[in-house]
C-alpha cells in the first residue's frame, strides 16, 4: 500500500488527528496493547492543533484512499505552558538546552493500527526531519518509560536518551535526534 507524507493543511485532516488519538489514548487500549504496540499518554484539543500547526504545521501519512495512516506533531516551545502534563519537560529541558540551539519538540507521534509495521513511523520522521532542518538543530520529545514499543522505535531512527525524571508518578525519557 503507498503512503504519501505532507504537512497538514486543514481543519478536516486535524479532525482525523483527534479521532486516531482519541483510539490510542493510554485510557482507550487494553493492557496487552499498551505493551505491544504503544499507547499515548497527551489529549489535545482541535484548537490547540490548529494552533500548533499555524506556527510549525504537523505531518501527516495518507494512504491511498487518502485515509490518516498515522501523525507526527510539531509542538514549538512556545506552547510549554498550554499543556499541564508536559509543564515539567520543560523544567528539566531548559536547563539542558544550549541557547543558541533551535529545537521542535514532536508533540506527538501515532500510527494507525491497519499501517503498522509498514514504515509509516520512520516516513513521519522522515518527512518531519527534511521539513525542519532548515530551521532547527533538533528535534526532542519525551517517552513514557512504560511505553517500551516507543522507545525501540524512537532508537531505532537516530533518537538518544538526554535525561530521565519523574513527574506525576510516572518516569519519563527525553530522546533527542539531531537534525
Amino acid at each position: 500500500m503507498k503512503i504519501t507524507y505532507c504537512s497538514t493543511k486543514t481543519e478536516k485532516e486535524l479532525v482525523q488527528i483527534v479521532r486516531l488519538q482519541q483510539e490510542n489514548l493510554y485510557r482507550n487500549v487494553s493492557n496487552e496493547e499498551k505493551l505491544a504496540e504503544g499507547f499515548l499518554t497527551v489529549e489535545h484539543t482541535l484548537q490547540l492543533l490548529d494552533q500548533m500547526g499555524k506556527v510549525c504545521s504537523h505531518t501527516i501519512a495518507k494512504d491511498e484512499q487518502g485515509n490518516l495512516a498515522g501523525y507526527a506533531l510539531s509542538m514549538h516551545p512556545s506552547f510549554k505552558d498550554e499543556i499541564d502534563v508536559l509543564k515539567p519537560l520543560f523544567e528539566v529541558l531548559d536547563p539542558l538546552i544550549a541557547s543558541e540551539e533551535k529545537y521542535m519538540l514532536m508533540g506527538q507521534i501515532c500510527v494507525s493500527k491497519n499501517h503498522r509495521k509498514q514504515g509509516v513511523f520512520r516516513g513521519l520522521y522522515a518527512h518531519m526531519k527534511k521539513h525542519l532542518q532548515q530551521k532547527y538543530d533538533t528535534i526532542i520529545t519525551e517517552i513514557d518509560a512504560l511505553n517500551t514499543r516507543s522507545m525501540q522505535a524512537h532508537k531505532a531512527v537516530g533518537f538518544e536518551e538526554m535525561v530521565r525524571y519523574t513527574a506525576n508518578k510516572q518516569e519519563w525519557v527525553v530522546v533527542r535526534m539531531q537534525l
